[in-house]
Order: C-alpha cells, then structure tokens, then sequence
C-alpha cells in the first residue's frame, strides 16, 4: 500500500492506494465502528458493480451499513436533491456519529461532502474514489459543491475526509470516455507543477489511455495525489496558491454548464479550457511556442468530443458568475511555461472570444 500524508492541522489525513483495497475497508474502518450508523453514498451503476459486495461485507463485520444512491448527473448536486438527502438521513436516525462513506466520482464526492459539511452541524465521511478523475483530482482536498441554476459548485464548503481510499481496480469498469476525461486533470498537474511529469504522461499517453500498464497507471494516480496534497497542505481555504488548480477550469466550467454533461464531461471540459488558456497564455504571460504546441498537441491525443457549435457571448456570460470572479474581474491561471503558473486579470472580452473562436 502506498500512503501520502495530507498534513493539515488537526484536520490531516492519509491517501492510501492499493488494488483491491475495497476488500479490505471492514479492516481499515474497524476501529471507527462502534456501532453508529453507516451511510454508502454512491450511484446505481457503482453500487450495482461493487457497493452491494461492500455493504453485505461490512454488514458481516458488523457494521450498520445503509446506502442512498444518487442521480447519475449533475442534476444530483441541487438544492432540491440535498433535501431529499437530509429527509433520507433523518429517516435511517442518522445523527452526528454517524459517517459516510462516498463511493463514485466528483458528481457523488460533491454531494456527500456537501451533505457531510452541512447534515448535524458536520459529520465524518471517508472518500472511496471509482473514477480516474475523482482519484486524481475530486476527491481530495476536500472541496464540495452543489449548482446553482446559474452555475456550478457555487454553493459549497470545505470539508476534509477523514481518509481517501484509492482502489484503481474501480478503473477496469470504467468507461473509456470517463477514461479520457480523467486524463484531461492529470495533464493539467503536469501543465501546472511539473513538466517532467507532463513529458512522462505525454509520453505514455497511449498506454495509459488503453490501461495496458497497471503500474504505470498506479505511478501516475500516486504522483498527481501526491502533487495535489501539497497544494492543499500550503493553501486549505484557496485563499491563494491552491487558485493555480483552476488552470483551464474558467472556459471549462462555462462549457460544462452551456452543454451540459451529456455533450461534454468535465474533464473534457477542462481539456478545451486548457487550450484556451494556452493560447491566451501565449499573449499574456510569455508562453512559449514550443511549450504551447507541446500542451496542445498532447491534450489533441485525447479522444475528446467535437464541440457542437456554441455562442461566445453565453459562454462569457456564464464565466461572469463563476467562483474565480473577484471584485468583479475574472482571474485567468495561465501558465509562463509548461510547469509555471501565472494568474493574470486583464484579458478582455474579447480576447476571450477570440480563443473560444478556436476551440
């Protein structure tokens, strides 16, 4: 097992990643079960797949193990679907000891973390990650999230697991397409942090887009966890250094929002946001050709979806309520060079148009 320390005060934590480690939470949870209520938060393909197996296991280690399965979308992360979740939890006689347990991807990672924070006053939950996405980027950190009809995620709290739990068996079931996505946020860290490890992603990229290499798919989960634990251990709260984790999610989240999840998935999202603020970062913070046709290049080898045509303005429109708009400006992370960000809010309106005009 491969375990990466989160050290955040008295509210740290282990990342702890190992195949088939889903067979082992009875052993790794034991110590918490003092027979309080257990909740399973996850989705009807994932629970169908594993979480039946899990429950009935910790059921025979004497867990009290209920589950609430959630809508397969974003549709799962409104106000109105929290309240279905509160009035579920006050009818298994949940209470403050109770704990949940998140077994999905960011869409279940963000409700149950919201529900964690804000159910009792703030109850333990522990992440189980099933995506490749939840398991490089969502699920730690501690960031939850539910939509507004005006956009994502701008309802939330930061709430920290009290472990995340990293099983890349999950990934066999997985869909290419999530796959893909998945892969989108782990060239980001490489874009953002380290252009060593963006070469080496690059570089076996086809590989681990068929996840021929176990190893090599374990190595990669192990180092953006252990990139993005350091970014949280030196700035919790985003006041500051954490916002270069938002690299390619301004544009991206206006996409996501303006298609929907049935066009674009998030982290195909994140893929076409990062173009944009490639090319942008080109202008503004002296990227170099070199490095811009690099990123560019390496993100195209994803198989992302063709954007259906889209207008401009809307997408502006909806980047105007995003969570990254401070005192009225919008704050763009680009990057100088492939492994150095540079957070830049002087781009006009139209510059942004003429990058989305490229996509």
């Amino acid at each position: 097992m491969q375990s990466i320390n989160v050290n955040i005060q008295d509210r740290g934590y282990t990342i702890q990643i190992e195949y088939n480690l889903r067979l082992r939470l009875h052993e790794i949870l034991g110590s918490k079960n003092s027979g309080q209520q257990w909740i399973i938060f996850s989705q009807y393909p994932i629970f169908q797949i594993y979480g039946d197996a899990i429950e009935r296991i910790l059921r025979e280690y004497s867990f009290n193990v209920k589950h609430i399965l959630i809508d397969n979308s974003e549709d799962a992360k409104s106000l109105s679907s929290m309240e279905v979740i509160y009035s579920k939890l006050i009818s298994f006689a949940c209470d403050r000891s109770s704990i949940f347990l998140v077994l999905g991807g960011g869409v279940v990672g963000d409700a149950t973390g919201f529900a964690a924070a804000t159910f009792m006053r703030g109850i333990e939950y522990y992440q189980i990650p099933t995506t490749l996405l939840a398991m490089v980027d969502s699920s730690i950190g501690g960031k939850t999230g539910i939509n507004l009809d005006a956009g994502k995620n701008l309802v939330g709290a930061i709430w920290q697991p009290k472990a995340v739990l990293i099983d890349p068996y999950f990934l066999d079931s997985l869909p290419s397409r999530e796959v893909a996505s998945g892969f989108g946020e782990v060239l980001k860290y490489g874009a953002i942090l380290d252009k060593d490890f963006f070469n080496y992603v690059s570089d076996n990229l086809d590989d681990l887009l068929r996840m021929s290499n176990p190893q090599l798919l374990e190595d990669v989960i192990r180092k953006c966890a252990a990139l993005k634990a350091k970014i949280v251990e030196q700035d919790e709260l985003e006041d500051n250094f954490r916002q270069i984790l938002n690299f390619g999610h301004t544009v991206g989240h206006a996409l996501e929002k303006y298609f929907g999840f049935d066009i674009l998935r998030h982290g195909e999202a994140v893929s076409y946001g990062m173009l944009a603020a490639g090319k942008l970062s080109v202008e503004f913070t002296g990227l170099s050709l070199e490095d811009y046709d690099l990123l560019v290049q390496t993100i195209k080898r994803l198989p992302l979806p063709i954007l259906p045509e889209f207008d401009q303005n809307k997408i502006i429109e909806i980047m105007a309520t995003d969570k990254k708009v401070k005192d009225g400006t919008l704050n763009f992370v680009l990057i100088s060079k492939i492994g150095e960000t540079k957070i830049v809010d002087s781009i006009s309106e139209e510059k942004i148009i003429e990058v989305l005009k490229l996509l």
